[in-house]
């Protein structure tokens, strides 16, 4: 038997959570079998007529909701007459595709390789954990940039360092996604949540409205203790756990040439002009990026940060690149720089084998009405349960978490259950933003264990880089712990700041 296997088995409960998720088939296959059991599961609940009635806070209207099964006429033609379409719209497609062509043109030149081992020189190792935690969490400011920059960094610094990249990835899977909703700054998921809870106070004819700062000072004080968290759970639980790396990449351990100082210098000039000119565009009051914003009623950047920011990520990558590569030679003319980019496009074409049927099961999924009806039940169950205080906000953290492996837009989600719960939690005086906040904590932290998060294919397509042999049992036995420390830290984190007394932000208190 191989040293891996054996420090496979050795691995208890972790080790066979990994084992059995990559016994099952490609990833790609396991999403075709969900389709069925999804298929199946649809067909079962709607001839039983299951329907829920709730008010949906970004409408403000009541809903009547049924299951919808796909095995009959009018759904065999939406599965075929939305095939592409559910792809094209797949989420991450577009996203991970345009970053990786920028991406591609830094790598491929030997930019990122000679940048990060000079970073690496001058970087105290105890502190890249937390460095790799840390930045993937205050990532979110620009929305999902994180996913496509961060998390393959992340394994790459790992990588450079001489340890085990899966861990780099991982750790910075946990700061991007896992604590998806901590930062220093509020961004736009502070404005698009809270302007759902406002439109369910609005609907409840309370009147109370919290604002986009919210939730800062709690937020910024959860950015430290994840960071915290996300460090001990790397260094403690997961690098052992991984054993000795066998994978193919090998560190470069050559020094860096003078000709490629050279090209890091221009590369930093051409990058230092690139961002003077996109804050010229972004941050002057009449900047050209700025727009009207429907959820905070102001001109803002927001908007970019949303939907824009790929691009400026597919420039802020392919400009210093090609000066690099111009300085060393690894780019000469405009071919160089095409085959750099299509170089890149090759190391993606498993992601779109996986993105095709992962799309498909995630738009028959929101089709069928399942994740809705799933999360009204759960938000009724709880609320007849008739618990207060400190219990109730506890239970209702850990119902936010397990809803969110079947549903992953935090948005979708709390237009469901925000005019559940913050009217509900109001009556009994607990302020509208310490509800959210316990959503928000629930909805993170089990991002990082469910194949139904979007972006959860593609990471397994990052991973596979270092480890061939790697599958989504390894993604998920990896973040497993992360996703339980983060959990039971960040829920206990608030149940001592409410004990405490603390303020959630800027003029909102916990009680009303």
């Amino acid at each position: 038997m191989s040293k891996k296997n054996n420090q496979q088995e050795s691995k208890g409960f972790l080790g066979a959570v990994e084992r059995i998720g990559n016994a099952l088939p490609h990833p790609a296959m396991i999403f075709v079998i969900l389709t069925i059991i999804l298929l199946v599961v649809a067909e079962i609940v709607a001839r039983t007529g299951q329907s829920v009635e709730f008010i949906n806070a970004s409408t403000g209207e009541t809903e009547l909701v049924s299951a919808v099964s796909l095995l009959n006429p009018e759904g065999i033609r939406y599965m075929f007459n939305n095939a592409v379409k559910n792809f094209v719209n797949f989420a991450p497609l577009g996203v991970i595709l345009v970053a990786m062509l920028g991406v591609g043109v830094s790598e491929n030149s030997g930019m990122l390789g000679n940048l990060f081992k000079k970073m690496l020189l001058g970087v105290n190792p105890k502190f890249l954990t937390a460095t790799v935690v840390f930045v993937g969490i205050i990532s979110n400011i620009a929305a999902d940039a994180g996913y496509v920059v961060v998390i393959p960094i992340g394994a790459l610094l790992f990588a450079k360092a001489g340890r085990h990249p899966i861990a780099g990835l991982a750790a910075a899977f946990a700061g991007v996604s896992g604590g998806f909703s901590a930062n220093l700054i509020f961004g736009p998921n502070d404005a698009q949540l809270s302007g759902i809870t406002n439109e369910a106070l609005k609907v409840a004819n309370i009147p109370i409205e919290i604002t986009t700062p919210a939730n800062w000072y709690f937020l910024l004080a959860s950015t430290v203790l994840l960071v915290i968290v996300g460090t001990l759970v790397t260094e403690k639980i997961v690098i052992p756990n991984l054993g000795e790396y066998h994978g193919s990449f090998a560190p470069d351990k050559e020094e860096v040439t003078d000709l490629e100082n050279k090209g890091l210098r221009n590369a930093g000039i051409a990058t230092l002009i690139y961002l003077a000119i996109m804050g010229f565009l972004m941050f002057p009051q009449n900047a050209i990026l700025k727009e009207f914003n429907e959820a905070t009623q102001a001109v803002d950047i927001h908007t970019f940060l949303s939907s824009g920011l790929i691009l400026g990520i597919f420039f802020l990558f392919l400009i210093p690149g090609f000066v690099y590569g111009k300085t060393v030679g690894t780019i000469k003319d405009s071919n160089d720089l095409v085959s750099s980019m299509a170089k890149a496009m090759e190391g993606m074409a498993d992601f779109l084998v996986l993105a095709f049927f992962a799309s498909q099961f995630v738009a028959y999924f929101g089709v069928t009405n399942l994740g809705t009806i799933l999360s009204v039940n759960g938000a009724n169950a709880l609320k007849a349960i008739g618990l207060t205080g400190i219990p109730l906000i506890t239970l209702f953290i850990f119902l936010a978490a397990f809803l969110n492996l079947f549903i992953g837009s935090a948005s979708a989600k709390w237009a469901i259950m925000a005019p559940i719960f913050v009217p509900m939690l109001a009556e009994l005086g607990i302020s509208p933003a310490l509800t959210q906040i316990a959503y928000r904590i629930g909805d993170s932290t089990t991002n990082i264990i469910t194949p139904l998060m979007v972006y959860f294919p593609m990471i397994v397509v990052f991973m596979k880089r270092y480890d061939k042999e790697s599958g989504i049992g390894t993604l998920v036995s990896t973040m497993l712990p992360y996703s339980l420390a983060f959990l039971i830290t960040w829920a206990i984190f608030l149940v001592l700041w409410m004990l405490i007394g603390l303020p959630l932000g800027p003029n909102t208190p916990l009680f009303i």
